[in-house]
């Protein structure tokens, strides 16, 4: 199975992303397959904080639209939100000791977390800092493959994982 993180969500949301059009291919993909595939509740929550957010966006989308984004998401018969739940705190222990992380890149934890604890094979992300879990494939589908690792370079700590440097950056 396959999940999404926030920064395909947003590109494939917001028209003035320069990776608009390639991201809403993908995801509309995934919308319209018969295969099971995944979004990790935190990704949703992120996804409108970064998409209605008037500081990175001018103009930013307004709360209808990013819900209404994620209501046609919700539609597909296929999709499955990844929540907490029992067993999920031992994996996001585990990944957490394993890659020593603290403050902000617990998020990235808890992301992968729940990724493996639902069973998801491989992460579409366009950012570099998934590369920290060796234990969940994390790919960047907008990279032709060949190209390096297929993420872009680390964010800033400031940095959301929408705000990620653009893929193969």
């Amino acid at each position: 199975m396959i999940a999404v993180d926030t920064n395909l969500l947003v590109y494939s949301h917001r028209e003035d992303s320069e990776f608009h059009a390639g991201a809403k291919e993908l995801v509309d993909a995934l919308r319209h397959q018969s295969a099971p595939w995944a979004i990790p509740w935190p990704c949703i929550h992120e996804f409108i904080a970064i998409a209605t957010h008037p500081a990175i966006y001018k103009p930013a989308s307004t709360l209808s639209e990013a819900l209404g984004f994620l209501d046609a998401l919700f539609a597909s018969p296929h999709l499955h939100l990844l929540a907490e739940s029992p067993g999920y705190f031992e994996k996001l222990r585990g990944i957490s000791r394993a890659a020593r992380l603290k403050g902000p890149r617990i998020h990235d934890a808890r992301v992968v977390a729940l990724c493996l604890h639902h069973g998801v094979s491989e992460l579409w992300s366009a950012d570099r800092d998934f590369s920290a879990f060796p234990q969940l494939k994390a790919r960047n589908p907008l990279v032709k493959k060949g190209r390096g690792s297929g993420l872009p370079a680390a964010r800033g700590p400031a940095q959301s994982s929408a705000g990620s440097p653009p893929p193969g950056g």
